[in-house]
Order: C-alpha cells, then sequence, then structure tokens
C-alpha cells in the first residue's frame, strides 16, 4: 500500500499525533443526559415519568404560594375574601403576622438585639472551624472556643445586661440553642467515649459500654420526661435546676452516644499497621491518636456523624412535649387564634424550609468536606 492511500491520521509518526477532540454528543449538556438521563431504557422512562410528574405537581404548587399568596391582611377571613374562592393561594400575612413570635420567641422586644448579636457571632465562631483558610485562624479558634460562654452571657444576661429568663426562649432561637449547643458539644465527648470503650482498661470500657448503650436503648423523649421531672426527685429539697440546661444536657449526651458508635467504626476501620507505625516512632498512645489514628478515623466517620447531627438538630421539636415553645410548637399554638385558624399549611410549610434550609446545608457542607479529604485510598 503506497502512503497516497493512507488516511491522515495514519500519515502522522508514534509520539506526534494531535489530541483529537471527543466524539459529538459526548460532552457538554447533551452528554451529560445521555449518560444520566436516558442511557438505558428503564432510565428514560423513569426521566419522562419524573418529567411529567413535575410538570402536574410544580405548576400548582406555585399558584398556590406565589401566584395566588395573599401577604398583607389582618386575618384569615380577609384573607379568603381576595381569593376567588378559599385556600386558593397561600396566606402568608399569617407567618408575616406571626414572624418575629416564630423566631424569637417571647424574649423581650427590647432585648431582642442581644438574639441578633448572638447570631452573627455563632456564623463568626463556625467560620474558622468549617474553613482552614481563614486568616489568623488559631486566634479565632481561641474565639469559637469563648464563644458558647459569651452568648449564654448575653442571651441569659448578668453581669450588665438584664436577667433573662430561659422560659423565655422559644421559636427559631431555641431550636438553633438546642441543636448547636447539641452539635457542638456532643462530638468531642463522643470521641472520647469512642477511645474509652476501645481502651484497654476494663473499669473504663466497661462504664462507657454501659452509658453509650443505655443511652442508644431509651428513646430522647423520655429522657427529655427524665430531665423536666424526674431530676428534681433526685435533687435536695429547695434545688433549682434551670429546665433548658437539663434539656441541653440531656441532648448533648444521647448526641455523642451515637457519635461514640460512629467514631468507633471508624478506629476500627483504620488498618493495624498504623497503630503499629506508630509504635515503632516511639508515639505515645494519645500522640498516636492525635496525629495519625484519629485524623483517619474522623475521615472515614464524616458521612455517619453529619447524618446523626442532622437528626439531632430535627429531633429538637421534641422538647414540644415538655413544655417548650420551639418553633413548631409556636406555630401550632399560633393556629389556635381564632383569626387565624384553619391556615396549618402555611405555618408548616415555613417550618419545614427552615429545618430544610439547616439540614441541606449540613449535607452539603459534608459533601464538601469529604471531597476536599479525599486522597484516593
Amino acid at each position: 500500500m503506497s502512503d497516497a492511500n493512507l488516511t491522515p491520521k495514519e500519515n502522522y509518526t508514534p509520539g506526534n499525533h494531535p489530541d483529537l477532540p471527543p466524539p459529538p454528543g459526548t460532552i457538554g449538556t447533551i452528554g451529560w443526559m445521555r449518560k444520566n438521563l436516558f442511557s438505558t431504557p428503564l432510565n428514560t422512562f423513569l426521566t419522562l415519568l419524573g418529567i411529567a410528574t413535575i410538570w402536574v405537581t410544580i405548576p400548582p404548587i406555585f399558584n398556590w404560594a406565589i401566584f395566588n399568596s395573599v401577604w398583607n391582611v389582618a386575618s384569615r377571613t380577609e384573607c379568603w375574601d381576595q381569593m376567588a374562592y378559599p385556600n386558593e393561594g397561600a396566606c402568608w400575612a399569617f407567618v408575616q403576622n406571626r414572624f418575629l413570635l416564630l423566631i424569637y420567641g417571647f424574649y423581650p422586644e427590647p432585648e431582642r438585639w442581644r438574639v441578633n448579636l448572638s447570631f452573627l457571632m455563632l456564623i463568626l465562631a463556625a467560620v474558622p472551624i468549617l474553613f482552614d483558610q481563614v486568616p489568623k485562624r488559631k486566634w479565632a479558634l481561641v474565639y469559637s472556643v469563648a464563644f458558647p460562654f459569651i452568648a449564654g452571657w448575653l442571651l441569659v444576661g448578668g453581669f450588665g445586661l438584664n436577667p433573662v429568663d430561659s422560659d423565655k426562649f422559644g421559636g427559631v432561637m431555641l431550636t438553633i440553642i438546642i441543636g448547636v449547643t447539641g452539635i457542638t458539644f456532643s462530638l468531642p465527648l463522643g470521641v472520647v467515649l469512642a477511645l474509652g470503650r476501645t481502651s484497654n482498661m476494663p473499669a473504663l470500657r466497661i462504664v462507657c459500654v454501659l452509658f453509650i448503650e443505655f443511652i442508644r436503648g431509651v428513646p430522647l423523649i423520655a429522657l427529655l420526661f427524665i430531665a423536666s421531672t424526674m431530676l428534681n426527685y433526685f435533687l435536695p429539697p429547695g434545688s433549682q435546676f434551670n429546665l433548658l440546661m437539663r434539656v441541653l444536657i440531656m441532648v448533648t449526651l444521647f448526641a455523642a452516644a451515637y457519635n461514640a458508635e460512629v467514631v468507633r467504626g471508624g478506629l476500627q476501620g483504620i488498618p493495624r499497621g498504623q497503630f503499629e507505625a506508630a509504635d515503632a516512632m516511639g508515639l505515645k498512645y494519645w500522640q498516636a491518636m492525635r496525629l495519625i489514628v484519629l485524623p483517619q478515623a474522623l475521615k472515614i466517620s464524616i458521612p455517619g456523624i453529619v447524618n446523626n447531627f442532622i437528626g439531632l438538630y430535627k429531633d429538637t421539636t421534641l422538647v414540644l412535649i415538655i413544655g417548650m415553645f420551639d418553633v413548631l410548637q409556636i406555630g401550632r399554638s399560633s393556629l389556635a387564634d381564632a383569626e387565624w385558624s384553619g391556615l396549618a399549611n402555611e405555618i408548616y410549610l415555613f417550618t419545614a424550609l427552615f429545618f430544610f434550609a439547616c439540614c441541606f446545608s449540613m449535607s452539603r457542607y459534608s459533601l464538601y468536606l469529604e471531597k476536599k479529604l479525599h486522597t484516593g485510598l
């Protein structure tokens, strides 16, 4: 065969062939759709079914929630008077009327700047913990450690601030306090319990096992009842133990027991050679754990830990059983008002969107952290 009969790509010498573009339809939007939505007959059917479901459900939801909604009225009757028929659209005036109550609970209005400041400080305290590219992160972490005590002083008062009883805490504010406190303190406590359960010291291991198994074997609602009622029977007569503090302790212990099992699973996933390498380097127990073992175990445990955090955050609504007015309980109580009764959809949707925003943010950060720590192993 002569050189004239060769195709152009066969005329290149080895090593000098240029890169050719991918075949059409394998990249870009079309390529993604072919790979993820229409790769098989079953996927094609499910994709078309999903599109049909969205086409049927989304427009009515938008009509109800946005286009036919009413925002500025004083009662349910006025809201429905502006519609062709009752419940044609959402009456967001109800949520707007109760918005401050849903956010602050019964916290005194002149002192609500303290809640706003605490929330802003919470964001500033969380940034150096969640992201390691923060300038002067070492000093920022010192502030993060001190933040719970600063926020407690701001919210409760004393030492120059007007005292505010914790019974006035409620709404979104109370939910964030319980959720953030449980998440913050349960992780380090869970790590300690996991290390204690895997310890070679029999007494310490037995204590940790008993604690973990007891907490995991009792529903959170039962622990909250114990905290709110039975605990007073074990205190000296006349003793006063703040209900919110009791709830925070129980929630933290409950989450710590579940986190301990997740971390223990991460510890068991570490190859034995890592421990032996630490021993060969002459590292003591705590040095080996801090520098070699725990970083790897926590990386493995990230999905389970975040899953526990999300579950804990949603479980904060259980405090309504013991008479605390979190965002859900305030919404339910608002429905008892005759001027707004019958508008449960709006208040429950508002609550659902609040929890979705918080939990979805945690799950997305978990994915970011997993990708960042991925080493290909």
